[in-house]
C-alpha cells in the first residue's frame, strides 16, 4: 500500500529513514489512529493537497517507496 484515505486527509506512505523530512513539511503529522504511531507513515492534511501537483507529489512519493519494496 502506497497512499490512502482518512477523513479529508491523506495518509502516505513514505518509509521510516525519510519520514522525518515528510513530518518537516507543512500539513503533516505522524500516522496515529490506535494510539501506536506507524513508522514510516504521514498523514497530509487535506488542505495541503489541494493543487493538483501537491497531490501528485505525495502520491508518487509514497508508490516509489511502495515499489521499492520487494515482493511478498
Amino acid at each position: 500500500m502506497a497512499v490512502g484515505v482518512t477523513g479529508d486527509d491523506l495518509m502516505v506512505r513514505v518509509g521510516p529513514d525519510p519520514a522525518d523530512a515528510a513530518l518537516a513539511r507543512p500539513g503533516t503529522r505522524l500516522f496515529d489512529m490506535t494510539g501506536r504511531p506507524m513508522r514510516g507513515w504521514v498523514v497530509v492534511a487535506g488542505a495541503a493537497t489541494t493543487q493538483d501537483e501537491a497531490l501528485v507529489a505525495w502520491i508518487d512519493e509514497g508508490r516509489a517507496f511502495a515499489v521499492s519494496l520487494p515482493p511478498r
